[in-house]
């Protein structure tokens, strides 16, 4: 029960209290409905016109939701959800049984309530599906004793496939490297991908010929990856601190990574092998976005859940981990206030600012879980920290989503100004997506 109240305010509640965030949003979400309206099924297309910068997962998952009857920002955001809620207790269940209660208890309380996974579990872009379909596809393959179990693997690689294109190959090169002495399984898995992902390519390349395979594979592929053509270049170590703040709060159990004990059981070391390639793999694209990194979150909560489970309870390095985890949770509430000016102007012009009336709560929080981990209680001490999380999601949802609606997302200026708009003069690419998408047209440029 604590479970489903924990899951359910962490990811569904205030699910549609801002309207579609960003370029990328609102565009997929338009692709979407465009499938839902003409079941054309086979070639994304926005306003009319073929869009071919991703795969048709998420676009066929939107597609549904509105044949359903969900709304214009319930149908892009839930599947994605579901999803990802999905993947948290598939996850919680496999690691359970690869390592015990405990372990599966500290990775999933991580992965459930980091910034990174909870970000993109709330907005409806192609990174959670590859990421959360790549993960339960590498959790299988490394185990795969059976032909079903390898063909399990298989059908999710597909569709991480179809999710965001050939990323998920490149990234599966560690089960390659781990399954070389089992042939068998590792032909059986690419086969199921092969038999899950190809007709669509083979569809939309029949269908479209050398535009897709241009756009596709040479521009959103090669270039993307070779080139800083798309503009979001950026230099080798960026994905650093991407990472810290992708698994905040529980950043500062990364040092527990660094203890080779751990390292001794061979399914750490292919989780190990998994976030290290991965990592490495990312960080030598020219164009970086953070996103990118949200398949190697699932990796980094294990190994992180399996240190936690074999440090030793009261010691001095982990009472002051656990409460240095706890102590960032004071910095949650000035990180919702600038959230809006963050999105608007930038993070880099943001400037954050601590209110006073949080501190006595922080130190609250802090004496708890350092009492809590001296005590023997690190379960206890982890669940403290998980719900004022969900109580700061919650409040995030409550409070601040609103506030992006009104100043953020073009759903509230569309709502307040409905009829009246008949062009638009804004190069924001946010707000061209996001009118295009509720006026549900292509409005042309004033210019």
């Amino acid at each position: 029960m604590a479970s489903a109240f924990a899951l359910f305010f962490l990811y569904f509640f205030g699910l549609t209290r801002t309207g579609m965030l960003g370029p990328d949003e609102p565009r997929y979400a338009a692709i979407g409905q465009a499938m839902a309206q003409t079941s054309d099924w086979i070639t994304p297309q926005l306003w009319g016109k073929p869009w071919f910068e991703k795969p048709p997962l998420l676009y066929w998952m939107t597609a549904a939701a509105f044949k359903a009857g969900l709304g214009q920002d319930m149908a892009p955001r839930l599947p994605v959800v579901i999803l990802s809620v999905g993947f948290l207790i598939y996850f919680f269940i496999t690691l359970r049984r690869e390592f015990g209660e405990r372990t599966a208890f500290h990775s999933t309380a991580i992965l459930a309530t980091s910034a990174g996974w909870l970000a993109f579990s709330h907005i409806a872009v192609t990174d959670l599906p590859m990421s959360a379909a790549f993960a339960a596809a590498m959790l299988i393959a490394i185990r795969s004793t059976t032909v079903r179990e390898s063909v399990s693997a298989g059908v999710l690689l597909g569709f991480a496939v179809l999710a965001k294109g050939l990323v998920p190959l490149a990234l599966f090169l560690p089960a390659v490297w781990f399954l070389r002495g089992r042939l068998r399984d590792l032909l059986v898995i690419l086969g199921a991908a092969a038999v899950v992902a190809l007709p669509w390519y083979a569809a939309v390349t029949w269908i479209n010929g050398p535009a897709f395979l241009q756009e596709f594979f040479w521009k959103h592929h090669l270039e993307r990856y070779m080139t800083g053509l798309l503009l979001h270049e950026r230099p080798f170590w960026f994905y650093l601190p991407v990472l810290v703040a992708g698994i905040f709060p529980w950043s500062p159990c990364l040092l527990l990574l660094f203890s080779k004990p751990i390292y001794s059981d061979r399914r750490v070391r292919f989780l190990a092998a998994w976030l290290a390639w991965g990592f490495v793999f990312f960080s030598l694209s020219r164009n970086k976005l953070p996103g990118y990194l949200l398949p190697l979150l699932p990796p980094l909560a294990a190994l992180l859940g399996v240190a936690l489970s074999k440090a030793q309870a009261g010691t001095a390095k982990m009472v002051a981990l656990i409460a240095t985890c706890a102590a960032l949770l004071g910095f949650v509430p000035a990180i919702q206030n600038l959230l809006p000016q963050a999105l608007l102007h930038g993070f880099s012009r943001a400037q954050l600012h601590l209110p006073l009336v949080w501190i006595l709560p922080a130190i609250a929080i802090i004496v708890a879980t350092v009492f809590l981990e001296r005590t023997g209680h690190r379960e206890l001490a982890i669940t403290v920290i998980s719900m004022v999380i969900v109580l700061s999601v919650a409040r995030l949802a409550w409070q601040t989503y609103p506030e992006l609606d009104q100043k953020v997302s073009p759903r509230g200026f569309w709502v307040s100004r409905t009829g009246s708009i008949t062009c638009s003069s804004d190069s924001n690419r946010s707000w061209r997506y996001g009118l295009n998408y509720y006026a549900g047209r292509d409005i042309p440029d004033c210019d």
